[in-house]
């Protein structure tokens, strides 16, 4: 499928295979894959995992894994030069020249044990005949260009010294430094927090204007597209599908496939409320914690730096109600939940589960009250054993609270059936499986000790939109037939307005709101929760495709 421009193209894909090897489940990782990137354009390629989005942007920068993954057909014409056919040294020219790209993981991207200003002058250095001087001087202005406070600092700072919005400007930064006529910007935004996010995408298209730049956006999320896109062109199993306008995509999509990413899109339109119990079924009350660094003996004399990661944070969670935790990265969120499923211990305040203070129990004493509350963590393949089949991290919970080898097995199978997996999955490993596979699993090992209370931390993060709403819809399903309650922690405000009954908005450590989620929705009474709020990717767009009837 083919988008004809007005104008000669910048880069301009015809028919292009990217093969795999004999033994993957499909030929072609990308398959007759036909667009054109324009001069100050955004076009965004869209789908999910595993759709081929990835392998199209690294086979324009020459930095697929040959001889296993390659481009068997097709050209790659960048100002009408193929760049299939392009010596080696002629591509080391056009990367980082002419064309750049922003990575998604700027913290594995960037190399950790050189400064920010010696991996920006490097690319300098290799493409132009600058002195010492000249060169830091255009670092300075580059790291000045993507809002960074304090270049003369930052310059000096190596990735682990930045937060994750500081090491994407940095990359930004580093991608722009010859002023290259196209930017692929692979997922650059997923890991970040909505305000992060929305400063992002504003410099993305600040930039594109100020340099006339053809971007290629990679993407799997629609209101990210709804905000920058020109184009669109949507891939599924290494094809395009559709490619249009962002209008005639995001408000008039043809293909099914289309259709159903879209109608997968949570809407910020909170769902209506449900009558809830007023029995507490977790009362935490003043809770603190804090972390300390730096000073002393190993913090080599520097001043010790104090962080209250939870500054008296108190909340209520009623019988079969979902509690929202939102806010940005290091709000508290996550250090609230571990300290509520006692992972670490808070140092004060009380941790109340029906009429019992957990905070200060020790281990033997907490026993009886660990299957009671159970966590789902952001990360399935982080938190699952990669040496143990899925059957046996399942039982391992009921086998160690004291329950029988063959009842715990038996468990095991009836768990896995309840997340919607078959029963082959219980003798495999977890890379068997796919992400969202293997969050089922996580929330299978959560429910194998039958517990009253569910901590999902960041659950659907991570996942592709078609796949959150199916883990989403499970995690509906099963609080309502199991009857749990549930805390639910995430900074994605469009998935809180549809699973929680309440929020409590977190910043710094603690509780600046909270209420029911259409009320907060509506009449947000913090800065900062409107502040949150205002920076949905794709606020204003409201998602309308329908799935057809099959």
């Amino acid at each position: 499928m083919s988008s004809e421009m007005p104008t000669p193209a910048l880069l301009d894909i015809r028919n292009l295979h990217v093969s795999l090897p004999a033994s993957a489940e499909r030929p072609y990782a990308v398959e007759s894959v036909d667009y054109t990137l324009g001069r100050n354009e955004i076009l965004c390629l869209v789908g999910e995992s595993g759709s081929g989005k990835s392998i199209t942007a690294r086979a324009v920068m020459g930095l697929l894994p040959a001889p296993h993954v390659a481009v068997s057909a097709g050209q790659i014409l960048f100002n009408g030069e193929d760049l299939t056919t392009a010596e080696p040294s002629r591509m080391r020219e056009i990367r980082g020249g002419e064309i750049s790209m922003i990575f998604q993981e700027p913290m594995t991207a960037l190399n950790p044990v050189m400064t920010i200003g010696k991996q920006i002058d490097e690319v300098i250095r290799f493409h132009a005949k600058l002195s010492r001087r000249q060169r830091r001087t255009r670092a300075m202005e580059l790291i000045d260009s993507v809002h960074l406070p304090d270049p003369a600092r930052i310059i000096k700072a190596y990735p682990h010294e930045l937060s994750g919005g500081q090491r994407q400007r940095a990359m930004i930064a580093m991608a722009l430094a010859m002023e290259p006529k196209i930017l692929i910007a692979d997922e650059p935004t997923t890991a970040l927090d909505v305000t992060t996010q929305a400063q992002i995408l504003k410099l993305i298209k600040e930039l594109q204007r100020d340099h006339d730049t053809g971007v290629l956006f990679i993407t799997h999320d629609f209101g990210v597209v709804a905000d920058i896109a020109d184009r669109v062109a949507v891939m599924q199993q290494g094809e395009i599908v559709e490619i249009g306008s962002a209008n005639e995509v995001l408000n008039h999509p043809t293909h099914s496939y289309t259709q159903r990413l879209i109608s997968a899109v949570p809407s910020l339109q909170p769902r209506a409320a449900r009558e809830l119990s007023t029995n507490v079924e977790l009362d935490v009350r003043d809770l603190r914690k804090t972390y300390r660094s730096g000073g002393g003996w190993f913090g080599l004399g520097g001043a010790e730096k104090i962080v209250r990661a939870a500054d008296n944070v108190s909340a209520t969670l009623h019988h079969g109600e979902t509690l929202g935790i939102v806010g940005e990265s290091g709000s508290g969120k996550s250090t609230l939940a571990r300290c509520i499923v006692r992972l670490i211990d808070a140092e004060a305040g009380e941790i109340i589960y029906k009429g019992t203070d957990l905070r200060p129990l020790d281990r033997a004493q907490m026993r009886p009250y660990r299957s009671k509350i159970q966590m789902v963590f952001q990360d399935p393949f982080a938190s699952l054993n990669p040496r143990s089949k899925v059957g046996r991290i399942i039982a391992d919970g009921p086998v160690i609270l004291g329950a029988k080898a063959s009842d715990a097995e038996k468990r095991a199978r009836e768990m896995l059936e309840l997340v919607g997996l078959d029963a082959q999955a219980f003798n495999r490993y977890p890379h068997e499986f796919s992400g969202g596979q293997r969050q089922r699993i996580g929330i299978a090992r959560a429910l194998a000790l039958d517990p009253e209370i569910l901590v999902a931390d960041e659950p659907v993060s991570a996942l592709d939109v078609s796949i959150q709403a199916q883990v989403l819809q499970l995690l509906a399903d099963i609080r309502e037939r199991l009857q749990l309650s549930m805390i639910f922690i995430t900074h994605d405000l469009r998935v809180a307005a549809q699973v929680c009954d309440r929020i409590s908005v977190m910043r710094l450590g603690q509780v600046v709101e909270q209420g029911p989620t259409a009320e907060l929705f509506a009449n947000a009474a913090h800065p900062y929760t409107r502040e949150l709020i205002n920076a949905v990717p794709g606020r204003d767009w409201i998602p309308d495709a329908r799935p057809p009837n099959d």
